[in-house]
């Protein structure tokens, strides 16, 4: 551990590293990351349009999509242009401020993320193992309080994380090996000792995967078991279907976000810690409303009524 000493300068700003220093790689980059960026907003804020507009989509279900949709679109663009920047700039820099606050609004809405997932794993679990009580199981109010819940627990875990972090000082070495301010790569530039804030990390990214991953795991086992009690071929395929897209988009974000801080200790593994957390900082918002949308008949419906109204309106 390094000791602060007169002769070191306090940091008042950081320099993001980005994805890669190599200059052929900068410009592909950049023009493949506003692809997904500008797919990634359209694409959330074209469904949350879709299913405020449409009577028929307004359900539990699509409500918790919504709600999965606007953090999608919140936290992509929390750090997306700064990374963008780091592609066509020769130095991105951020101010101390900047960083944190960067970091507490991507913190915040990667754990609100974790637990809507989990509130949709809930509601295809009432949806399907108990048809005959879903209505009054999930109520405008246990929904409300659901999302409510997924809020909290991220600005809880946000909190928790930047409280933390304004702890430390950071001296003289202020190059962040990443392309946001995340947890561990701010870590590893403290000159002060970071015991506390690793062992926040563990706790809270442990409860935070933990807890989510445990209950969308015994929601499904009940949700299988029910499954293949269905007789009918059709009402089993239609079962499998609702749950399909939600299974794809859980997988896509835990496994990246687990191997990202679960795995990303050392300097060897900060390339690939960097790599991983593409999959669900940029792939995963981007993916999940196609997900939605082409998995889903009442989408695909909802989105033709819409187009055919749009069309009729410009031929008059």
């Amino acid at each position: 551990m390094k000791m602060l000493t007169k002769n070191d300068s306090l940091v008042t700003e950081f320099i993001l590293a980005g994805l890669t220093d190599r200059p052929e790689l900068q410009k592909p980059l950049f023009y493949l990351f506003l692809m997904i960026y500008i797919v990634t907003v359209v694409g959330n804020l074209g469904l949350i349009i879709l299913i405020g507009l449409n009577p028929h989509l307004h359900t539990p279900m699509y409500y918790f999509l919504s709600n999965l949709s606007f953090i999608d679109l919140c936290y992509s663009s929390v750090f997306s242009p700064k990374m963008l920047m780091n592609f066509v700039s020769e130095k991105n820099i951020i101010s101390y401020v900047g960083c944190m606050t960067q970091l507490f609004f991507f913190l915040f809405f990667v754990i609100s993320e974790c637990y809507m997932l989990t509130s949709m794993a809930y509601d295809r679990y009432v949806a399907i193992c108990s048809p005959l009580m879903y209505k009054i199981t999930m109520s405008h109010q246990v929904c409300a309080a659901l999302t409510f819940a997924a809020y909290a627990m991220g600005f809880g875990g946000a909190t928790a994380h930047t409280g933390c972090m304004l702890r430390l000082t950071f001296c003289n070495f202020n190059i962040i090996n990443h392309y946001l301010c995340d947890i561990l790569p701010l870590l590893q530039l403290s000159c002060t000792s970071t015991y506390v804030n690793v062992l926040v990390v563990i706790i809270v990214v442990g409860i935070n995967i933990t807890v989510p991953c445990f209950t969308i795991l015994i929601s499904y086992i009940f949700i299988l078991t029910n499954i293949l009690h269905i007789k009918s071929t059709q009402g089993r395929s239609k079962a499998f279907s609702t749950c399909s897209s939600h299974i794809i988009a859980i997988s896509l974000f835990f496994w990246s976000a687990a191997f990202m801080y679960l795995k990303y200790t050392s300097p060897d593994s900060q390339d690939e810690g960097k790599v991983s957390s593409i999959f669900y900082t940029n792939v995963g918002p981007m993916l999940n409303p196609l997900i939605y949308s082409l998995r889903n008949k009442d989408v695909k419906v909802a989105l033709r009524k819409v187009l055919n109204k749009i069309q009729r309106r410009n031929t008059f």
